[in-house]
């Protein structure tokens, strides 16, 4: 058809291909999927070529390695011959620094406490009211007692009642410390008497009656005078025999089962057989951490 003596151009044809039939006919079109097929077969063969010489080289680094250590530990020394190394007899077996020694000598055994307070010849510390009897008051367990007047005397019998002073005197007595607590209308007085030994101690103890003289004093009011019965109490550790004399400020009797005065005279004992104790202890120490000689 003509429109005015001219005509359209016509347009060039695309190349066409219908979805899911391919072109009968061959076309300048590549064929982009089986070059992508191609290139991924090429890319795991070269993976596959890779992996494989990683194994080899890894196999043989393993074989030079065992290999070395072999000829390390087969190969005679670098430098010197087999030959020339010393025998055993000749190697050093001595040193110059001297071997340590050790006695066979078995150490002394530590010093018993009793042996210092058993005899005169080793008791040797201070010994007076105070060392005995220190402080103003005696505090045993939640009880509390009141330090009334102290003494000391190498008269021995002039702290003695009944039998007692006899006693003393005869077994050699040295001195008598004494002192007195007072708790709730109760006095207890507290007497040490000192021998030269300890069989001495012993023997005083079993021979007599175990009277020491109340103390008074210092605000402390006569006790266990003109009749009231009292108790008393004596032992011995060492060369030291202790006594207690045990009564009511107003003059009433110590009964059995009165607690009220038994508790206190216990008391008064035990801390004096501690002290006692203590002074071996304190003895023993000093000794053994004296310098020899």
């Amino acid at each position: 058809m003509s429109f005015g003596g001219s005509q359209w151009p016509q347009e060039p044809r695309q190349p066409y291909q219908s979805y899911g039939e391919p072109e009968a006919s061959s076309s300048s079109t590549p064929d982009w999927a089986a070059l992508a097929d191609a290139s991924a077969a090429r890319a795991r063969r070269k993976r596959w070529l890779l992996i494989g010489a990683g194994g080899v080289a890894t196999a043989a680094v393993a074989a030079i390695v065992a290999t070395a250590v072999v000829f390390t530990n087969d190969a005679a020394p670098s430098g010197k011959n087999a030959s020339d190394l010393p025998t055993a007899p000749e190697l050093p077996n001595q040193t110059t620094q001297p071997e340590p020694s050790f006695s066979t000598v078995a150490p002394p055994p530590p010093p018993d406490p009793k042996d210092f307070i058993s005899s005169a010849k080793k008791d040797t510390a201070p010994l007076s009211a105070d060392t005995l009897f220190p402080g103003k008051k005696l505090t045993m367990g939640d009880r509390v007692y009141a330090k009334g007047p102290t003494a000391r005397t190498t008269n021995c019998a002039s702290a003695t009642q009944a039998s007692l002073g006899a006693a003393l005197r005869a077994h050699g007595c040295d001195q008598v410390i004494r002192a007195t607590y007072t708790k709730d209308g109760v006095a207890v007085t507290i007497g040490v008497a000192v021998f030269p030994t300890q069989a001495q101690a012993q023997a005083a103890v079993k021979q007599s009656a175990r009277n020491i003289a109340p103390l008074s004093g210092s605000g402390v009011a006569a006790f266990c005078k003109g009749g009231p019965v009292c108790r008393f109490v004596g032992n011995s550790y060492g060369r030291y025999a202790y006594f207690t004399t045990t009564g009511h400020i107003n003059g009433k009797s110590v009964t059995k089962g009165d607690t009220k005065a038994f508790q206190p005279g216990d008391d008064l004992a035990e801390f004096t057989f501690r002290q006692i104790v203590r002074r071996g202890e304190m003895q023993a120490s000093a000794a053994a951490t004296a310098p020899a000689g």
